[in-house]
């Protein structure tokens, strides 16, 4: 699907369901395949959309194709512009001490009429759920990380009594100016994998170098399944 008519979708959720969205790329499903908890919590999401070339690629090796590249850097803002427009209240949850509260004041800057509502960062862990329900949020964002993110989602949303529930990845740390972007023809062609490696090489080349490879060859023997 396109993003808008995701974004449609969004706008009609009822009030009283609780609702997830995840991102996935071929670093996400390397992990779903060898930790059956979150390939679980990745199943019972409501939206699970593709982020990066490796999953287009995938598509493409099964004769299909993605409308558009939604990462969650981005999406997540169109999200939230249209909670600005719904007066939907937000609380952000997740990076270091400091950088959720950053992403507020970046974000409200950033989207008129965003209403944040609270903010906590990703080293609390235990009351975060009761305090999302004590602000009446309509919609939290988690960015804890994979598969961090989606577990808490999966075990804590419906206690926070919020409509939406967002797995937002490092979104806070780039809201708040802590990881610079991709430049935006990177983003466009799903390249922003290649610009993080290029930034933070020995932290992330396991990932990528022999990751995406490993990822492509699972996509490619999938293709069986279709002509089955």
């Amino acid at each position: 699907m396109s993003g808008e008519e995701i974004l449609a979708l969004i706008a009609d959720l009822p009030s009283r369901g609780h609702s997830r969205i995840s991102f996935v790329n071929a670093d996400s499903l390397n992990l779903s395949h060898r930790l059956p908890l979150f390939r679980t919590a990745l199943t019972r999401c409501d939206f699970l959309l593709n982020d990066g070339i490796g999953v287009e690629l995938a598509a493409r090796l099964r004769g299909r194709h993605f409308p558009e590249n939604l990462n969650g850097t981005d999406f997540i803002v169109r999200v939230l512009s249209l909670a600005a427009d719904r007066e939907w209240r937000v609380f952000l949850y997740g990076g270091r001490p400091g950088v959720a509260e950053s992403a507020a004041d970046a974000l409200s800057r950033r989207i008129p009429g965003l209403t944040v509502v609270g903010t906590a960062n990703g080293y609390e862990a235990a009351e975060v759920a009761a305090e999302v329900a004590a602000a009446d949020a309509d919609l939290v964002v988690v960015g804890l990380g994979q598969p961090l993110q989606e577990l808490w989602l999966d075990a804590n949303l419906h206690l926070t009594h919020c409509t939406l529930g967002i797995g937002g990845g490092a979104f806070l740390d780039f809201s708040a100016g802590r990881i610079s972007r991709a430049p935006g023809w990177m983003n466009t062609f799903g390249l922003e994998w290649l610009f993080r490696l290029s930034r933070e090489p020995q932290r992330l080349w396991r990932r990528y170098l022999l990751g995406n490879p490993l990822f492509l060859w699972r996509a490619w023997r999938l293709r069986a399944y279709d002509n089955a």
